[in-house]
């Protein structure tokens, strides 16, 4: 592996260039401190201008390091906007953790007395914090910066960087192909330039080796990253197929004619890539098991928005947690982004009667705007099984590629079923009559059809015997399916779907 190097000139830059402007306070989000101050910084230098640190344990201090030329006095977020008022030079202050105070009204009045002195001065205040739960005073007088993820070229330099300084410490073997290396740094797409580091230097010292091998160590590491924070995004495992689907001919037919889409000869053509399907219809149809497929059919990582994750709190938490997440899912770009029952996901979001003050219709909007404004690789799939809880801006022409309705498998996609659940479990389905076992599970949907085939393990396995056809059409008829249940939610359904959607079958 060649030399290279992490280079943050991109955010520094950035920053340098507003803070050229009138921008007197700039507010940082991240949990990255350590990169946010290293930013500010570099700017600095781009500015030629001082640069200081304050919070509350080393007050006010000039320096990178943290206690350096230290003001005594200024522990206090009170202490330190007044100091601000009477500082005649030209500097850039990073405050951290400063929100926490400015609910504090005299912390407040201090702030907002600081910013006709910054403006004198032509000096600036970036507020550094890992929430955005802000006054809207303090929004109304600040510029929001985003730190923005490496992209792959800048992954790739950080990892030779972290192998090779490993290597200088300890005998490290290295063994990766020019793909293997791609894929690694694919597989590490939206995780910060910290946490790069931390998860290369994590499977590099598991066996002092960087292989092939580790590739799934890497998506391991991930997958425990993202889950901590908000947890709002999950790589999930998908290794269906679309052959383990049955039946949804038109659905695959959709797919398969859309596959090479993403390719830049499809740009060429005048194509544009597709942003995503909508799958409605009946639990247990296999909804869910599509969203699977076609990541793998894609061969893209399927990652699963959980928008339960997303709800906090504090005011402006959720809304902040979902920008994260979609500004995540672009930088881990290309993947299959799945949202799982997304009319649950913004409950209040479909109807009058908001009882969380209208947080949901805001996030609902902002999910919304991304839709149809974002540029990066992003291939949407969301599913829906209440057609009531549904706002009605979501089925607007043009936000999905596509409405598909997925109703109850006909027979031969019973049969498929059928075939597939037994084969999963060891069984030659051959032995089998899969047409007795369509005609017992007629009204039954894919997930039904396959817990008829474990009570009838279950009841195989209690008794001694092997596992026949008679077991598991006695399993099916002894299990009434939801389309007998709720005979007349399903018909309302199909009613409601037969001029507004495509039939995936």
């Amino acid at each position: 592996m060649s030399s290279g190097a992490a280079r943050e000139e991109d955010n520094a830059g950035r920053l340098a260039r507003l803070l050229r402007g009138p921008h007197p306070v700039v507010r940082i989000v991240t949990s990255e401190e350590q990169e946010a101050r290293e930013t500010v910084a570099e700017a600095c230098l781009a500015l030629d201008a001082d640069f200081w640190t304050w919070d509350t344990i080393g007050g006010l201090s000039r320096g990178i390091v943290s206690g350096e030329s230290a003001m005594q006095g200024t522990e206090g977020a009170l202490a330190f906007f007044q100091k601000l008022s009477k500082l005649e030079l030209r500097a850039v202050f990073a405050a951290f953790d400063a929100g926490a105070f400015l609910d504090d009204a005299r912390v407040l009045r201090a702030f907002r007395n600081a910013l006709p002195v910054l403006e004198r001065t032509e000096s600036h205040v970036v507020l550094i914090d890992h929430d955005d739960a802000l006054p809207d005073v303090v929004k109304a007088h600040s510029t929001r910066f985003e730190l923005t993820l490496p992209d792959a070229g800048e992954t790739e330099r950080i990892v030779r960087a972290t192998v090779q300084r490993l290597m200088r410490s300890r005998q490290v073997t290295v063994k990766l192909t020019k793909a293997e290396l791609g894929a690694a740094v694919k597989n590490l797409a939206g995780l910060t330039r910290r946490q790069i580091q931390r998860t290369i230097t994590d499977v590099v010292l598991e066996d002092d080796a960087f292989t092939a091998e580790d590739l799934n160590r890497i998506l391991a590491h991930k997958r425990q990253l993202l889950g901590g924070g908000s947890g709002a995004l999950e790589p999930v495992e998908s290794p269906a197929s679309m052959d383990e689907v049955g039946g949804l001919d038109r659905l695959k037919g959709w797919l398969k004619q859309r596959a090479r889409s993403f390719e830049p000869a499809a740009g060429e053509f005048g194509l544009c890539p597709p942003r995503g399907v909508l799958l409605l219809g009946v639990q247990g149809a296999g909804k869910s098991l599509c969203a699977k497929a076609i990541a793998t059919a894609w061969q893209r990582p399927l990652v699963r928005l959980d928008a339960g994750a997303l709800y906090d709190r504090y005011v402006g938490a959720s809304e902040q947690r979902l920008r994260d997440a979609l500004k995540q899912a672009e930088a881990m770009s290309p993947i299959v982004l799945w949202i799982d029952e997304i009319e649950k996901a913004f409950a209040s979001a479909g109807s009058g009667n908001s009882n969380d003050g209208g947080l949901s219709k805001r996030m609902f909007g902002s999910l919304l705007t991304w839709m149809q404004e974002h540029t990066h690789p992003v291939f949407l799939v969301a599913t829906a099984n209440d057609i009531e809880a549904l706002p009605p801006e979501l089925m607007r022409k043009g936000r999905f590629d596509e409405i598909f309705f997925v109703d109850l498998p006909g027979t031969p996609a019973r049969k498929k079923i059928a075939e597939v659940h037994l084969r999963k479990r060891g069984r030659d389905a051959k032995t089998f009559d899969l047409a007795r076992i369509a005609a017992a599970s007629e009204g039954y949907s894919g997930a039904e059809i396959e817990q008829g085939v474990i009570s009838a393990l279950h009841e195989a396995f209690a008794s001694g015997r092997a596992l026949d056809t008679d077991t598991v059409v006695r399993a099916l008829e002894g299990s009434p399916p939801l389309s007998v249940t709720r005979r007349e939610h399903l018909s309302e359904l199909r009613a409601w779907a037969r001029d507004r959607c495509v039939p995936a079958d």
